[in-house]
Parts: C-alpha cells; sequence; structure tokens
C-alpha cells in the first residue's frame, strides 16, 4: 500500500514526465525551459491550535509556481493527506491550465493538513485566519500578488474567512475583497461559480463530441445524447458534471463513491440521489438503483464516457487495461498516472485532460476576481438598455411584418444579459476556443499523439512567450 507522501510523489513525477514530453514539441532554449518547469516559491509553515485543552500543531503550506503572470492563482486543499509533492504538482498543473484556456494568472496552491470532519466550525475558523495570517507576513497573498480558492474540504466560507482576515489587516486596500476568491455572493462572490468546474467540464466534453472525425475514430457518434455516462466521486465536481451531462442528453448509469456505487442502466435521477445521499449519508440504497459494493470496479464498467472526478491516481497501471470508456474525461486533477496513460492510448481511447477539462472553475475564479477590481456586477450597467433596445427592435418587426410575438416570445427575445448568462456565456466560449486550440495543435503535429501532450505544448509556449517578453530570456 502506497503512502501519501508516495503517491503525491508520483503525482508530481508524472506531471514532469507530461512536461519534459511535450517541451520536446517547443523550440525554446533548455534554460528557458527550466524556468518554466521548476515551482519558483514553496512556504511551510507550522501553528498551534488548542483543542479540547491540548496543542495540536498544524501544517500549512503554500506553493507558487510561476510569476510569469501576476498574481498567482489556486485553491487552498484541506486534508490530512496533503503534501509538498502533491501541491507542487497541482501548482505547476494551475499554471498551464491558467495558460491553456487564456487565463492571466500564474499557478499556484496551497494545503492545511487537517481532516475538516474532526474539527468544530470554530476551530476551523481558527485554522483558516491562521493561516492566512501566515500568508500576509510573507506576501503571499493579494488581489495583485496570489489570489487562492476553494479546493478538496474548503468551500466560500472558508473563502469568507480569508476574506474578512485579509481585509482587517489591509483595512486601506480597496482590492481587498480580490485577494480571494469562491466567496459568497453576499461578500464579493460571483453568480455561476458553484458550478463552474462542472459546467465546463460539460462545454468541453459536448465540444470533443461534436467532432466528427475524432469520434470516428473512437468508433462513437457526435453529438452527448444517448451516451451512457459513469461518474467517479459526488462532490461539488462530479454532482455537477453529472448534472450537466444528463440534462444535456447524456445517460448517467452509474455513480461511485467512497461507501460504494449505484448503477441504472436507463439513467439516474442526480438531483434524487444527491438528495438521498445528504439525507441517509450515503448514496447505497438509492431507490431504483442497483448497489455496488466494490466502487472501484465500476471503473472499469462498459460506458461511452467515464468521469473521475475525485482525487489523483484513480486509473493506474492495474486497472487500465480492463477500462472500456471510449473517453475519459478528467474532472478531477491527476486522476490517470502516466503508465496508465501510455496503456489507454495504446487502446484509442480518448482522454480530455484535466489542465483543460477541469479549468472551468478558475476561469468563473478570473471573472469574479475581475468583478471584485472592477467594483460592479456584470450586467449592472448595459442589462435594461439591452432591454430596451430589443424591444424597440421588436416592435419595428411587427409594425413591418403585422405578426405579433406572444408574452413569453417577447420576455425571451428581450431578455438582457444579467451576470449569471454573461459568466456562463464566458465559460462556454472559454472552454470552446481553448479545446480547438489544442486539438489544433495536434492536428498540426503528427508526432503528438495525444490532447494532453498538446495541451502542454501550448501551455508552454505561452509561457515561453511571455518570459520573452519581460527580457529575461532572449
Amino acid at each position: 500500500m502506497s503512502t501519501d507522501l508516495e503517491n503525491g510523489a508520483k503525482f508530481y513525477g508524472d506531471v514532469m514526465a507530461y512536461f519534459d514530453k511535450a517541451a520536446a514539441f517547443t523550440s525554446f532554449e533548455p534554460g528557458l525551459l527550466h524556468q518554466i518547469k521548476i515551482c519558483n516559491s514553496i512556504y511551510k509553515f507550522s501553528f498551534p491550535l488548542e483543542v479540547d485543552g491540548k496543542l495540536e500543531v498544524i501544517e500549512g503550506i503554500r506553493v507558487q509556481h510561476s510569476q510569469h503572470k501576476s498574481p498567482t492563482k489556486g485553491g487552498i486543499r484541506y486534508s490530512e493527506f496533503v503534501n509538498e509533492e502533491e501541491v507542487k504538482a497541482l501548482a505547476t498543473l494551475m499554471t498551464f491550465k491558467c495558460a491553456v484556456v487564456d487565463v492571466p494568472f500564474g499557478g499556484a496552491k496551497g494545503g492545511i493538513k487537517v481532516n475538516p470532519a474532526k474539527y468544530s466550525v470554530k476551530q476551523l475558523e481558527k485554522i483558516t485566519r491562521r493561516y492566512t495570517t501566515e500568508l500576509i507576513k510573507k506576501s503571499m497573498i493579494g488581489a495583485a500578488i496570489d489570489v487562492p480558492a476553494p479546493d478538496y474540504g474548503s468551500g466560500p466560507r472558508e473563502m469568507a474567512w480569508i476574506a474578512d482576515t485579509y481585509a482587517t489587516f489591509k483595512y486601506d486596500d480597496l482590492n481587498a475583497l480580490g485577494c480571494v476568491t469562491g466567496k459568497p455572493l453576499g461578500q464579493g462572490g460571483i453568480h455561476g461559480r458553484t458550478e463552474a468546474t462542472g459546467q465546463g467540464l460539460f462545454f468541453g466534453i459536448r465540444e470533443a463530441l461534436a467532432n466528427v472525425e475524432d469520434m470516428k475514430a473512437i468508433g462513437l457518434s457526435t453529438g452527448i445524447e444517448g451516451k451512457r455516462v459513469i461518474v467517479q466521486g459526488l462532490g461539488n465536481v462530479g454532482f455537477y458534471s453529472a448534472k450537466f451531462c444528463s440534462e444535456g442528453g447524456g445517460i448517467v448509469i452509474g455513480i461511485l463513491e467512497r461507501e460504494g456505487g449505484v448503477m441504472n442502466p436507463n439513467g439516474l435521477d442526480i438531483d434524487a440521489l444527491f438528495a438521498h445521499r445528504k439525507a441517509t449519508g450515503s448514496i447505497l440504497n438509492f431507490p431504483g438503483a442497483t448497489n455496488v459494493a466494490e466502487p472501484m470496479s465500476m471503473l472499469e464498467m462498459e460506458c461511452d464516457i467515464l468521469i473521475p472526478a475525485a482525487l489523483e491516481n484513480q486509473i493506474n497501471a492495474d486497472n487500465a487495461p480492463r477500462i472500456k470508456a471510449k473517453i475519459i474525461a478528467e474532472g478531477a486533477n491527476g486522476p490517470v498516472t502516466k503508465d496508465a496513460e501510455a496503456i489507454l492510448n495504446k487502446k484509442n481511447v480518448m482522454i480530455i485532460p484535466d489542465l483543460y477539462l477541469n479549468a472551468g472553475g478558475v476561469t468563473v475564479s478570473y471573472f469574479e476576481w475581475l468583478k471584485n477590481l472592477s467594483h460592479v456586477r456584470f450586467g449592472r450597467m448595459e442589462k435594461r438598455f439591452q432591454e430596451m433596445a430589443s424591444l424597440e427592435l421588436i416592435k419595428s418587426v411587427e409594425s413591418l411584418t403585422g405578426r405579433s410575438l406572444d408574452a413569453t416570445q417577447r420576455k425571451l427575445v428581450a431578455h438582457g444579459a444579467d451576470e449569471i448568462d454573461l459568466v456562463r456565456s464566458g465559460l462556454e466560449e472559454t472552454m470552446i476556443a481553448a479545446y480547438n486550440e489544442i486539438r489544433e495543435i495536434k492536428k498540426q503535429d503528427k508526432r503528438i499523439e495525444d490532447l494532453r501532450t498538446a495541451a502542454f505544448v501550448s501551455g508552454i509556449r505561452k509561457l515561453g512567450v511571455s518570459y520573452q517578453a519581460l527580457g529575461i530570456f532572449p
């Protein structure tokens, strides 16, 4: 059984190997490639916490991989399995993720080595505020420096604590709310952030499925309608991925979690399953579904699309030969190991890589950051103007044609874009454009065999140009 440190080291090693493989398809000199590859800053620290009259030592870490763009950006993971190698891998992926989808941030990642379930809300608040204070001490947080976000084990509540702590110390910073994203709506958050990663994943899958040539190569018809989907994980990413795929016409036949799995060949009601788990604490015994005692076996079941949306290293050299999915859509970071990918590529399985596919979260975080810096809600200034202009156009068309729209049609046509409309539109455009960019890189260079390598090539090229523009490298 591998230790957490060994798993983290393997994850980081895989990311480095992906980088090296892609770097061979670029023309940058070795020194520049080394600068692009390495993590620029690693800050590890410890602090005490009183729990039931006894002191515990809490470990924290923040890694800034690249400052080619400012600020750096990346989530904070709350997990007892946090280790330096894992956080370095995640920070590195974040750099390339931002580059692939043209979000102007460098990559970063953070972690607090705790199991959130073992602490009270008050204790978690103390931990979060102290972690933030440590970052403030070293000038490693701020709207122009480093902007954290939620990750595994954290959410809007923790981000609100971070924003409040930062504002307490930096009371004269007009842009203090921009120090962190993923905040609650009432505290500088943005509509659409909660579902952003899962919705972006859906947009990416849909775009991949739209290409006739690519689908023919793997033996699938185009379009998501009728495609059988299995999802690992019913957390934020897994839930919204399953929900949007189902609403888009896909058939989610299976969900697996730590406690087990459930299957229904006719499709699962995702909202009802989520409510069932919330009420019972488990996805098992969901009405109309069959329980699966060994959840990991579901990764090997027959389906069209497999979405691993839990943790890294879930598909490895051991189970990869038995994978039957035509497409693996990486909702989690690093769910497919390097050794597994080599096996799956030979089996002609399309892997839509994490550094592209789960970039919906950082994309909408970017929109939230822009909102915080501009100090105005998206759509506030133009919504009514758009509606009035549309109504005038409708009146002109009705006058010319002698035909009138009913109230429902009029409301639909005249609708002015609100914040959620603009966020979803921006996310959709980002995911479509980025997919076609990495696909074109793969198409233009016949030596590039997979989308992950193409995505890394895209990121390396953009980082290289940024460093050259800074005048650091020729």
